[in-house]
C-alpha cells in the first residue's frame, strides 16, 4: 500500500517555520521546557553584545543531549561559554555544537533531492514526481513515465513533502552533549553576538537668548540579531574597545553582567568601567527582535552656553608636502559665515556626566516658545569637563570674502603674499563677533608682517582674528606673511 503523504505546504518566500519540532538526535533532552533564570545583555558601541543567559534542565544522569534554543541567529559560535552552575565539577561538556540548519523552501527541497514530493501550482494543478533540482528559481520533476517537467517557483503555491527530514531545526540551537550527575541543574551560557548595537542621541534645547541650554540624552537600542531578550539585565559600554578581525580570534575576557539589584531613582547609573564609560540600566528591560528601543540616561537644565560664529575662508589645511608656490592656492571662494554652538559637560555647569559618542539635535525656543529646530550633529565620547562644540550650519545673515591683495617672490626661497578678508553682518540690530581662522599653508617657516587687528596663533600653521562686526556694518582685516625655506 502507497504511503500516505504528510502535507507540509511551505511559502517559498519564508526564511523559517514557526512549528515546535525538534529533530530525532535530542530526543534525549527532557521534554518539559526550561526554567528561565535571567539573562544580561551587555550591549558595545560598536554592534556587539556579550549575552549571559541561565536556565535550569531536568539532566539524565550519565552522557545525555542538551538543546539550548532561543540563542541569537547572529551568535559569534566560537566565543560560546557553558558552565553548569550547580555542579560544576560533576557535569563535564563532551561536545558542542551550533546547529543553524532551519526549516525553509530551500533547506527542504536540497534535503529532498532525488525523492519524491509533490507541486502544486497557482492554477491548482498537481504534479507528482522525483525532485531533481530545486535551485535557480526553478523546480525540476521527473514523473512516473520519465516525463521531466520544470516548474518555476514563482507559480507554485505548495510543496508537499512526505515528512520532515531530521536534522533541520525551528530555531537556531547551541547543542551539546554531557556527562553528568542528572537531576535538575541551572546552567549559564555566555557568547558574544552580532546584531545588537546602541547608541546616544540628544536634544539640546537652545533658550531664545542663547544663553543656555536643557540637555537629555537618550539611549537607543537596536536589536536584529534574531533572539528576544526577555526582563533582561543591560549594560552599555562606551569606549573604543579593540576587536580582533576574525571570529575565531574573539576573546571572552569582557564585562561579565551581574544579577539584577533592586529599585533606583535613576533609570541609569553611569560609572567607570577599565577604560571606558559604563552605563547600567536600572531595572529590567525587555529587548525584542527587530525593536528600537529608548531610554533616558542623562539630563541637565539651565547649562550655560553660547553661539559663535567663524569664518573659515583659507579652507582646509592638510599639512605641509613641500613649498608652495601656486599663487593661486588656497583660493576657495568660501562666503558661508558657520555658527557654532560651546558648552561645558563639567559639574559647575550642570551636566556633570560623560556623553558617549552619539548624534545631536539643536532646537531653540522661538519668541511664542515654540522650539524650531536649528541644527544636527554628531560628537564624539566627551569626558566629563571637556568643552563640546557644535556646528549648527551657515548663519544667513554674515557674509565673508578673502581676497589675495598681493603675491610677489622676494627670491628664489622667499614670497610674500597679503590678504583683505569682508566681513558684512546684515543684521538689523545685532553686532556679532566673528572667529577668523587663517592656515598659513605653503611653508612651515613663516612670520606676519604687518596686520590691522590683533591675533592669536592657535597652532604651528594657523592665526585667528576675533572681531567685533556691527550691525548693518562691516569689518575688514588684512594682514601680510612671508614664508622663507632652505635653497
Amino acid at each position: 500500500m502507497k504511503r500516505k503523504l504528510m502535507v507540509i505546504a511551505v511559502g517559498l518566500m519564508l526564511a523559517a517555520t514557526t512549528t515546535n519540532w525538534l529533530p530525532a538526535a535530542a530526543q534525549d533532552t527532557p521534554a518539559q521546557p526550561p526554567q528561565e533564570d535571567g539573562v544580561s545583555l551587555t550591549i558595545y558601541n560598536q554592534g556587539t553584545a556579550l549575552v549571559q543567559d541561565r536556565r535550569t534542565f531536568e539532566l539524565s544522569a550519565g552522557v545525555s543531549t542538551l538543546d539550548f534554543t532561543d540563542v541569537a541567529s547572529s551568535i559569534d559560535a566560537t566565543s560560546v561559554s557553558f558552565r553548569s552552575l550547580t555542579d560544576p565539577l560533576g557535569t563535564t561538556v563532551l561536545e558542542q555544537n551550533y546547529v543553524y540548519d532551519l526549516v525553509g523552501s530551500s533547506a527542504l527541497l536540497e534535503r529532498y533531492l532525488d525523492q519524491q514530493i509533490e507541486i502544486v501550482t497557482n492554477d491548482g494543478t498537481t504534479f507528482s514526481g522525483q525532485l531533481l533540482s530545486g535551485r535557480n528559481g526553478e523546480i525540476i520533476l521527473r514523473q512516473a513515465d520519465g516525463q521531466v517537467t520544470v516548474i518555476g517557483q514563482n507559480n507554485v503555491r505548495d510543496i508537499r513533502f512526505p515528512a520532515l527530514p531530521e536534522g533541520l531545526i525551528t530555531r537556531p540551537t547551541l547543542r551539546w552533549l554531557l556527562d553528568s550527575e542528572g537531576g535538575a541543574q541551572q546552567v549559564a551560557l555566555t557568547y558574544l553576538t552580532g546584531g545588537i548595537n546602541w547608541t546616544a542621541d540628544y536634544t539640546f534645547l537652545l533658550g531664545n537668548d542663547s544663553s543656555s541650554l536643557d540637555l537629555n540624552g537618550w539611549v537607543t537600542l537596536t536589536n536584529t540579531s534574531g533572539a528576544t531578550f526577555r526582563d533582561a539585565l543591560v549594560k552599555l559600554v562606551a569606549g573604543d574597545v579593540n576587536r580582533l578581525p576574525e571570529p575565531e580570534m574573539y576573546a571572552m575576557d569582557m564585562v561579565m553582567p551581574a544579577a539584577a539589584g533592586g529599585e533606583y531613582e535613576r533609570q541609569v547609573e553611569q560609572r567607570d568601567f577599565s577604560e571606558y564609560k559604563l552605563y547600567e540600566i536600572q531595572r529590567p528591560v525587555t529587548v525584542g527582535d527587530n525593536e528600537t528601543k529608548q531610554v533616558e540616561f542623562v539630563s541637565a537644565a539651565d547649562v550655560p552656553a553660547r553661539t559663535y560664529f567663524v569664518y573659515e575662508g583659507s579652507g582646509t589645511f592638510y599639512g605641509y608636502y613641500g613649498p608652495v608656490i601656486d599663487q593661486t592656492y588656497g583660493m576657495t571662494g568660501i562666503t558661508d559665515v558657520q555658527n557654532w554652538l560651546e558648552f561645558s559637560t563639567g559639574d559647575e555647569d550642570g551636566v556633570g556626566a560623560a556623553l558617549p559618542a552619539g548624534r545631536v539635535r539643536v532646537y531653540q525656543e522661538d519668541i511664542d516658545g515654540a522650539a524650531l529646530l536649528i541644527g544636527e550633529n554628531s560628537i564624539g565620547h566627551t569626558a566629563k569637563g571637556e568643552q563640546i562644540r557644535i556646528y549648527l550650519g551657515n548663519a544667513f545673515d554674515l557674509v565673508g570674502e578673502r581676497t589675495q591683495t598681493d603675491f610677489k617672490f622676494i627670491g628664489n626661497n622667499v614670497i610674500e603674499e597679503t590678504f583683505q578678508i569682508t566681513l558684512r553682518n546684515r543684521k538689523e540690530s545685532e553686532a556679532v563677533e566673528i572667529r577668523v581662522p587663517e592656515h598659513l599653508y605653503r611653508w612651515s617657516n613663516w612670520e606676519i608682517l604687518n596686520n590691522s587687528d590683533a591675533y592669536e596663533k592657535t597652532n604651528s600653521a594657523t592665526i585667528e582674528f576675533r572681531v567685533e562686526v556691527p550691525a548693518g556694518g562691516e569689518k575688514v582685516i588684512t594682514y601680510t606673511v612671508r614664508y622663507t625655506w632652505p635653497s
